[in-house]
């Protein structure tokens, strides 16, 4: 992307979308992935085979 200064957006080579600064970092925000949700989704997988292991010893 390129900053054009007498617009003040950033605008694509190659497909022309024009962006503001805080519209770009919003895009980079929603496209990131949510490591929480990933750790959140471990942890109870962790927490299900924790409790089915334990279910198996009774």
């Amino acid at each position: 992307m390129q900053y054009q200064t007498g617009t003040r957006h950033y605008v694509c080579k190659s497909c022309g979308l024009s962006v503001t600064r805080q519209e770009l970092m919003e895009l980079r925000e929603r496209l990131r992935p949510n490591r929480e949700t990933v750790e959140d989704e471990k942890e109870k997988r962790r927490e299900e085979y924790l409790k089915w292991w334990l279910s198996k010893k009774d």
